[in-house]
């Protein structure tokens, strides 16, 4: 990685657990008009070095996620987002932009009240989101953002695995998820679960990329299956919220420690379609770590795609300024799993 890119300076956040590291020294140019040319350039670009530098041991973990700041495709949005894991690029990341509501007030980027709420748009590969920051008393309380439309891809699909045949829906929220309910399997979504829950994630996962029918309809470069999303049915909540816990299992079996924001979006989508969940009424989702996530449909665009708004917070957890030795034998760092 050349020097003149280091240090690489970041400000981490968590948003139900699960970490988000943004980086806000200067970045190598990218390549590409929008963000989603971006992304699908990525992989092997310029950035590349420094997102393995900070996803892989001893900087980071094998579950470490975080953004580069881009260009946004106009004047429209704050700034563009690319987000990464230890694999790669992903099209999406609703946690992380919880975290980047918090950050845009954090780092002065809007003028933010007292009391009430301003807007932050963002330009992410799967397209345009909004995040509505919330203050109370000169604090940030919660960033409820508005979701690109989500919709369900394919349902009903039998998957076997090294555990048994299990039923799969496909749905869409900035990303492609299979949902699976966990009791189909003897599961429950709890941590003593975790390892058969990645396990089994994955072969899900990979039996939906050999699928014909789970694809983007009309952008192919959205139509990567990003994970297996296992859920719990809870009893009902106040005023007949359905609440529900779930596991996301993304990448190459990393583990979401928050409810998982475009998961949420797709939960929401299978959930509308089937009846289970009304325009207004709100899901209580829940993580393996017992953070929460308020989810709702806000409206029905005509094709039948639903506009989601999922609701959490995020906190600071530190700063930080990352070099590489050029002594180092360990280069970029390494994966233990």
């Amino acid at each position: 990685m050349p020097a003149r890119h280091l240090p690489v300076r970041t400000v981490d956040y968590h948003t139900g657990g699960e970490p988000f590291r943004i980086v806000v020294s200067e970045m190598p140019a990218t390549v590409g008009s929008t963000v989603l040319e971006r992304r699908t350039l990525a992989p092997g670009g310029p950035l590349d070095p420094i997102r393995a530098l900070l996803c892989n041991e001893p900087r980071g973990h094998a579950d470490m996620y975080g953004c580069f700041l881009v260009p946004a495709n106009d004047n429209g949005a704050r700034t563009g987002v690319l987000f990464w894991h230890k694999d790669g690029f992903s099209t999406a990341c609703g946690h992380g932009t919880i975290a980047l509501g918090v950050y845009a007030v954090d780092a002065g980027w809007v003028a933010a009240p007292e009391h009430g709420e301003v807007d932050v748009v963002l330009d992410v590969p799967s397209g345009r989101v909004t995040a509505r920051v919330r203050r109370e008393a000169g604090c940030t309380v919660s960033v409820a953002f508005r979701n690109v439309p989500s919709f369900v891809v394919a349902r009903g699909i039998r998957v076997a695995t090294s555990r048994g045949e299990i039923t799969v829906d496909a749905s869409f929220g900035g990303a492609i998820y299979g949902s699976a309910r966990a009791a189909d399997l003897g599961l429950s979504v709890a941590p003593q679960h975790l390892h058969e829950l990645v396990q089994v994630g994955r072969e899900i996962k990979a039996a939906l990329l050999q699928c014909d029918d789970v694809r983007h309809p009309t952008d192919d470069r959205l139509s990567d299956v990003y994970g297996t999303i296992w859920f719990d049915e809870l009893e009902p909540g106040a005023a007949g919220a359905v609440r529900q816990r779930n596991c996301t299992v993304f990448a190459d079996g990393e583990v979401d420690r928050s409810p998982c924001g475009s998961g949420t979006s797709a939960r929401l989508a299978l959930l509308h379609a089937t009846g289970q969940l009304q325009v207004g009424q709100t899901l209580e989702h829940f993580s393996i770590v017992g953070s929460r996530f308020l989810g709702s449909v806000v409206g029905v665009n005509d094709d039948g795609a639903v506009l989601t708004e999922i609701e959490g917070i995020a906190h600071r957890t530190g700063e930080h300024s990352f070099t590489l030795d050029p002594l180092d034998v360990l280069g970029l760092g390494f994966q233990l799993r």
